[in-house]
């Protein structure tokens, strides 16, 4: 029966490989990367963006630049993984590591996946809050409404989940596309910004470091992999090799949307707030700002990006903890069930009135710790001719790959500690 189903799968991407219309070509391929992709959009990343873009102008754009080159090559490497093996990394993992290693995967897994969920799902709530003035509480249980929902889609299969997925990244991505038409900024700051590798005092390398430190997020590594695993099935490796060169263009389109976003958050920060000397650190006073300088049009967008953001995202973390659950210790939970347990750390923390953005800060310096669990066996495995056969990483590759590993590692020790720093005084 699995020969047949593969078989057909390949059947159906010769076909399409073979017709003269490249968008039909392309169509069957597209999708996997807008889900990974909503992990470089989510919540967290609207906090340092508009920091940075508010302290420093458009000095960091470069910043923004460099993490999304990152990323293509770090979700690459895990698309690549799943086409090569027909395996997600954490089954891999589970394959190539002892079983105590393993189950210590998994558990950190799940504690990755708890805070990824705080983030997207505090940042939904927020989302309500700023649109409608319900407290965060209330919010909180409309949001996790709105998650179950979405979730539905996945019951209706993989295509209908990566559409709904793929709708609400475009929706972020026009509401501040539509910010930046508003904020009028200025082209040449933007190029300048882009192009020109620089900081300005200490204050401007910390949030470089907190863009960069961002970048990879350890369930989109974990995810992504798991997408391509059995999407179509190539045979040989001449067809696994064409099967990732339409994988790649689908990751290229993704990653540029998702930098986009992050490069539209920090600019219309820089044109608005900087220009007027306004330090924002808290997404309330965004929005706020954005109603009083621009007008309530602005102020609107601003929270529907944030709501779909965040309800895009925790769809997606509770996808990618049924993955590290599957994957690590060959056990499933039903999805609803999954969702319903993420839930409540992010409701007992809004209950307990700590402060949303504060919030999305530590869920961010969590996630860190995460890191190097997903991206250095990513690194290993795709290093290796064994594990991969013909799409094994070229030297240079993982020579790349291994600087980006080293420092994003390092500049999330470095956040982490001055995170820590910064609560003790």
């Amino acid at each position: 029966m699995e020969n047949k189903q593969e078989h057909s799968e390949y059947k159906k991407y010769e076909e399409l490989g073979s017709t003269p219309n490249k968008i039909s070509r392309l169509l069957p391929f597209l999708g996997p990367a807008f889900i990974a992709g909503v992990a470089y959009i989510d919540p967290g990343n609207f906090a340092t963006n508009i920091s940075a873009g508010s302290e420093h102008g458009y000095l960091l754009l470069w910043v923004v630049l460099v993490s999304n080159l990152m990323a293509i090559l770090i979700q690459s490497l895990s698309a690549k993984l799943g086409i090569a093996t027909g395996k997600n990394l954490p089954e891999v993992s589970r394959e190539k590591f002892p079983k105590a290693v393993s189950i210590g995967l998994w558990i950190q897994g799940e504690l990755i996946i708890i805070a990824t969920d705080l983030a997207e799902f505090i940042g939904a709530a927020l989302g309500l809050y700023l649109l409608f003035g319900i407290p965060l509480l209330p919010s909180a249980l409309i949001a996790a409404v709105g998650s179950f929902i979405i979730l539905e889609l996945q019951r209706r299969g993989v295509r209908s989940f990566e559409a709904g997925i793929t709708g609400m990244l475009f929706i972020v991505a026009i509401a501040f596309g539509l910010q930046v038409f508003l904020a009028k900024p200025d082209a040449s700051s933007v190029i300048a910004g882009l192009f020109t590798p620089k900081f300005d005092g200490v204050d401007s390398v910390m949030l470089a470091a907190g863009i960069l430190g961002a970048t990879v997020m350890p369930h989109a590594i974990y995810l992504h992999s798991a997408l391509t695993k059995k999407r179509i099935i190539g045979r040989t490796e001449s067809e696994k090799k064409r099967i990732f060169r339409f994988e790649f263009v689908d990751i290229l389109i993704a990653m540029v949307i998702a930098g986009t976003v992050n490069a539209s958050m920090l600019i219309v920060a820089a044109a608005l707030f900087f220009q007027e000397r306004l330090h924002v650190e808290s997404l309330d006073v965004a929005f706020q700002l954005f109603g009083d300088m621009i007008g309530p049009f602005a102020a609107i967008l601003f929270g529907i990006a944030l709501l779909a953001s965040g309800l895009a995202s925790s769809s997606v973390g509770t996808l990618a903890g049924d993955v590290i659950m599957q994957g690590y210790i060959k056990r499933r939970i039903p999805l609803y069930l999954r969702r319903a347990i993420t839930i409540i750390p992010p409701i007992i923390v809004i209950a307990m009135g700590v402060n949303a953005t504060t919030a999305l800060i530590l869920s961010q310096v969590i996630l860190s710790f995460g890191i190097p669990f997903a991206l250095v066996p990513l690194i290993v495995f795709t290093s290796s001719k064994k594990v991969m056969g013909s799409l094994v990483n070229h030297k240079i590759t993982s020579f790349f790959a291994w600087a980006i590993a080293i420092v994003i590692i390092i500049l999330n020790v470095f956040l982490i500690v001055q995170t820590v720093l910064d609560m003790m005084h």
